[in-house]
């Protein structure tokens, strides 16, 4: 049980892409019914042999709606993450390189995204975007970017001082090498590190804009939504919210001590 953690987020990657494969293809899993078919003979019914999770309040079955959410979870998480970490590792390591203006004009704009929490920016942009997936990864986008800049500013302003790349500069290296042969390798361990805290945080934000109805939309299955729905029925129906909080704190909790595992194997000055 040691590597507990690598187990569960391993089954919910496999299960992501089993949940994207079922809804790409709008096959269904053998004894299960597809994530958007609805029965109304079956509400709310517990879990069986038919349903191993239980129905929800249309009748769809819980478990083909959990792997559509990992996948649309997961999915979000992973591509938010590349494209803030590309665009705040690149502003950073700019700002932290050359200094002057545009060191200063970075800090300006970060200090005014770091003046809100973050969810709060995220929810103000969703609303003014509007619902749907490729907004909700806009406004994730535009809120998410703020860490990794920050974080890269300040390593690349103590690494613009080690001695190689100074000799690299007087050998009359390009910017663009120094910064990527010299600079962005030592910045690899805290920005990995920082990513996997990143998915984490994402994975959360996307479940809050669905639960609040700024995410996914229907008939597509987010957890969040399906926290929404399920919490009018937590009396009568209890395996509805269980299932999905249990699967959302799950896997949160994996990355989580996944990460803190990569910044502990990674740490250089930690002695064992």
């Amino acid at each position: 049980m040691k590597h507990w953690s690598g187990y569960v987020l391993l089954f919910w990657l496999l299960a992501a892409l089993l949940g994207l494969l079922l809804s790409v293809s709008g096959l269904a899993l053998p004894g299960f019914a597809q994530a958007d078919q609805i029965d109304l003979s079956r509400l709310l019914a517990l879990p069986d042999s038919s349903a191993w999770l239980g129905r929800d309040d249309l009748g769809r079955d819980i478990l083909s709606r959990l792997l559509e959410g990992a996948s649309v979870a997961l999915s979000v998480a992973l591509v938010v993450t590349s494209i803030t970490l590309l665009f705040g590792t690149l502003l950073g390591l700019l700002a932290g390189y050359y200094g002057g203006w545009l060191d200063r004009l970075l800090m300006q704009v970060t200090d005014v995204f770091l003046a809100f929490p973050g969810i709060l920016l995220a929810i103000a942009f969703a609303a003014v975007l509007g619902p749907g997936l490729l907004n909700l990864v806009m406004a994730l986008c535009l809120t998410s970017w703020v860490g990794y800049a920050r974080l890269t500013r300040v390593q690349a302003l103590s690494l613009r001082q080690r001695q190689h790349v100074q000799a690299a500069e007087s050998l009359g290296a390009s910017v663009p090498r120094i910064l990527l042969r010299h600079i962005l390798p030592l910045l690899a361990a805290p920005l990995l590190v920082e990513a996997t805290y990143g998915i984490a945080g994402l994975v959360i934000a996307e479940a809050s804009l669905s639960f609040l109805g700024l995410g996914i939309q229907a008939p597509h299955a987010s957890w969040g939504s399906m926290l929404r729905d399920g919490v009018r029925y937590l009396l009568v129906a209890p395996h509805y919210v269980l299932a999905v909080g249990f699967s959302l704190m799950s896997l949160v909790l994996a990355v989580n001590v996944l990460g803190d595992r990569l910044r502990d194997a990674l740490d250089v000055r930690r002695s064992d």
